[in-house]
């Protein structure tokens, strides 16, 4: 980069150097039910209205309020001086829990355990493994204890998860036919948003969702099926690495394999393909990386926060297509729908 301007270019390292404030507000605004208030009340509210129903200083709400409005997170209108403030559309539409495609959950995870983590990635590259210990007094065996290290933080996670795939999910599932799987398992499958909305998408089939005991406990706790889906969606405890998985037509591994190890992903679809019946396939959903792993930015920073979270990394296309053969699916196809993620299905 190089301009005739130094200090433009300055301005651009500037930008980068602070962005961690602008997220932090973001992560704040949700934290305190910023958006929610403002999108129940009837009417715009003052600051000072604000940091009352919120129990906040006024001297605090009134920055972080008009920061949002600099975000467009906000709208301002000032009638007789005084500032009144509602949602953006944008928040209105991601932000504010009554929303279907609110996504508040997720950046209160990112807010509270990945965040965390990302001070110390100076660490983490100097060492090539996850902060958990560094960040939360947490060990990483298994590896997901620090996400796991309270029922609050897991239930959390879950909701994150959740609200994602209402955005990407429809578009994932439906880059590839699936309606000749009869029987499908989504492995690390969660609160069972993905097998839900497959169950939806394709009426003919069953969908069993594979996790380990701790999660399935909390998804029939705090997402309990609905009556008409209870024939058509069922839960299995266990690891999937170590006990056995139930016989399917398709598996589904989404946001799964980046997680692990290449050695760890190898085991992983081997044992798919063994359980996978005759004629049947995988579907691996997961964000992919340029060929020569310098792009996209999102794909780069989310494997970056692999080396800082787990064990695993994001991979380019040709890297999946040689784990998914080298477990014994000799067709591999991929399909990018908009969004962060591809979709790529393995034949067996």
């Amino acid at each position: 980069m190089s301009s005739s301007d130094p200090d433009a270019d300055f301005g651009v390292l500037s930008e980068l150097a602070h962005g961690f404030m602008a997220s932090q507000v973001l992560f704040a605004a949700c934290d305190l039910g910023v958006f929610d208030l403002l999108e129940e009340a009837s009417q715009p509210l003052d600051a000072a209205t604000v940091a009352t129903r919120l129990g906040t200083s006024t001297r605090g709400t009134r920055p972080l309020l008009d920061t949002c409005v600099t975000l467009n997170l906000l709208r301002v209108q000032t009638l007789s001086d005084t500032a009144l403030y509602s949602n953006s559309e944008l928040a209105s539409t991601y932000l504010a829990r009554a929303s279907p495609r609110c996504q508040c959950h997720m950046f209160l995870y990112l807010a509270g355990t990945t965040y965390p983590c990302w001070a110390h990635l100076a660490e983490a590259v100097r060492e090539g493994r996850n902060q958990y210990q560094r960040a939360f007094g947490v060990g990483s065996d298994p590896l997901f204890a620090a996400i796991y290290r309270s029922e609050g933080e897991l239930l959390r996670f879950m909701k994150g998860l959740q609200e994602g795939w209402t955005l990407d999910g429809p578009a994932l599932l439906t880059a590839f036919d699936l309606a000749p799987f009869a029987h499908i398992c989504d492995l690390g499958g969660g609160s069972g948003a993905l097998a839900r909305l497959c169950a939806s998408l394709y009426p003919a089939c069953h969908v069993t969702v594979f996790d380990i005991p701790e999660v399935v406990q909390m998804a029939g706790t705090h997402f309990p099926l609905q009556e008409e889906e209870k024939d058509r969606v069922t839960f299995q405890a266990g690891d999937f690495f170590l006990d056995p998985l139930p016989e399917a037509d398709l598996f589904i591994l989404a946001r799964v394999l980046h997680d692990w190890s290449d050695q760890k992903c190898s085991k992983l679809l081997a044992r798919v393909f063994q359980a996978c019946r005759a004629g049947g396939a995988v579907l691996v959903v997961e964000s992919v990386l340029d060929p020569d792993g310098r792009g996209p930015l999102t794909t780069q920073l989310y494997s970056l926060n692999m080396l800082i979270q787990s064990e695993g990394l994001e991979r380019t296309a040709p890297q999946y297509r040689a784990l998914l053969r080298g477990a014994g699916f000799d067709t591999v196809s991929l399909r990018h729908p908009t969004g962060t993620y591809q979709a790529i299905l393995g034949s067996k």
